[in-house]
């Protein structure tokens, strides 16, 4: 389930991303634009704390992993 919710929000962050980018080819509004890569960008940084490994070399999602299998 975890990976799933992984996969899902770097699908999204990625739509985000391509969607700004089509949306700024087409003349759209800057402010939408501006609004739909920081949220991208919120994605990502989250993704980030939960994957990148913590002192003990495990990281959020390997833990929160284990506890669910338990």
């Amino acid at each position: 389930m975890v990976n799933f919710i992984i996969s899902a929000a770097t699908f999204t962050a990625v739509l985000l991303l391509f969607g700004a980018w089509r949306l700024s080819k087409r003349g759209g509004a800057a402010k939408q634009i501006w609004l739909m890569v920081a949220a991208a960008l919120v994605i990502f940084v989250n993704l980030a704390i939960w994957i990148a490994p913590v002192d003990n070399g495990q990281s959020l999602l390997n833990q929160t992993a284990i506890e669910t299998r338990r």
